[in-house]
């Protein structure tokens, strides 16, 4: 590009964006948080298994430009002390779709997928094309017809990729190499994303299914630290969420949490998540018990979509930041969505309890003094 002045070098960004022109740097600050991290590997059924278990402190990387942010994370980290966090499952979705000629045929269809599972898997295995990734493995095909459409959620898994681009190539050799012309009822139109599951859009599919890590981050909140760090009381926690849970539900919410986007969209831009995929990974449902010794705290993300290699986690930037936390490279994709889940949490239980004050009180200072524009 004529007259473009930049005094970095350009050369290790071109491989993850086309036409690069630039790169925009935005400010990184560090949160350090106690996690008890489990250590999980995948079973050859697809099951996340649990082999371990150790506590760390993990100074999580935020990039973003939300004044107060990483105070407001630091501070529900020290009241939390130390956050535990769980794996829970592992998939990831192409919601394919086959327009058939009336709802009689989707439905025979819908039948033969399900009972042409083993062979699919055995097909894409033996399948000699370089296009296709041996890495994204399918471990289940859900149908739903409607009308004469047979929509069907591929369900892979994807290693320590997001595996978006893996399963993409794989789901449309299976639709056109395998269902097209196989199917004992030829489709009139196959469609490789039919949105049944919501890609990078919240959904009550992938909100209830997962789509991506599906991880739960908790804590215990002692009544002392509520008062001390948080200014709030576990009574107050408890009636905020009360009353933010039926908001939720009011609204028709694809989620129950108070703040998940803006930590989840911090920890990606830091180390080279898609940030596409923030809408549907932030989807959280969080919960607060009062407890005799102060208040149970939790969120579950169905579908963080996050990835430890491939695509932007490469970037020189983000390669460095995920290395600082012990999460670049392979084997390392459950420790890296545990630490968002935990960063998550932090943040919703110093918003939460800003929020929580008579009137909401400290949430309105903290932006009326952290505020911008007057």
């Amino acid at each position: 590009m004529d007259g473009l002045v930049t005094s970095i070098d350009l050369a290790p960004f071109a491989h993850a964006a086309e036409a690069i022109t630039g790169v925009a740097v935005i400010p990184v600050s560090v949160a350090p948080l106690d996690i008890d991290l489990g250590a999980y590997e995948l079973s050859e059924d697809g099951d996340v298994v649990e082999t371990g278990r150790a506590t760390e402190t993990v100074r999580v990387p935020l990039a973003h430009t939300e004044g107060g942010l990483t105070v407001s994370m630091l501070r529900g980290a020290t009241a939390a002390g130390s956050i535990r966090t769980h794996v829970l499952a592992d998939r990831i979705t192409r919601a394919s779709c086959f327009v058939c000629g009336d709802a009689g045929e989707a439905i025979a269809l819908a039948r033969w997928i399900d009972a042409e599972l083993a062979s699919m898997r055995e097909w894409l295995a033996a399948a000699d094309d370089p296009a296709l990734s041996k890495r994204a493995r399918l471990r289940e095909a859900a149908t739903h017809v409607v009308g004469p459409m047979c929509h069907v959620l591929w369900r892979w898994t994807t290693g320590d990729a997001v595996g978006a681009n893996m399963m993409t190539r794989n789901a449309y050799a299976l639709n056109m190499g395998y269902v097209m012309q196989r199917a004992p009822v030829k489709p009139e139109r196959a469609i490789l994303e039919a949105n049944m599951g919501g890609d990078k859009k919240p959904s009550h599919e992938y909100f209830r299914s997962g789509h991506g890590k599906t991880v739960i981050a908790e804590a215990l909140l002692a009544d002392d630290a509520i008062r001390r760090v948080l200014r709030t009381t576990a009574e107050d926690l408890a009636a905020l969420s009360w009353a933010g849970t039926h908001g939720s539900v009011a609204s028709g919410m694809q989620s129950v949490a108070f703040t998940p986007a803006s930590a989840v969209a911090a920890v990606f831009a830091a180390t080279g998540q898609d940030l596409g995929m923030v809408g549907t990974s932030s989807m959280a449902h969080g919960t607060a018990r009062r407890v005799p010794e102060g208040l149970h705290a939790s969120i579950r993300f169905p579908g963080l979509e996050v990835g430890t290699v491939g695509g932007g986690t490469t970037l020189p930037s983000a390669r460095d930041w995920l290395a600082s936390i012990g999460c670049a490279g392979g084997g390392k994709v459950y420790r890296f969505a545990q630490v968002v889940a935990a960063a998550a949490l932090a943040l919703e239980i110093s918003a939460s309890a800003a929020m929580a004050t008579a009137g909401s009180e400290n949430f309105f200072r903290a932006h009326h003094e952290r505020g911008g524009l007057r």
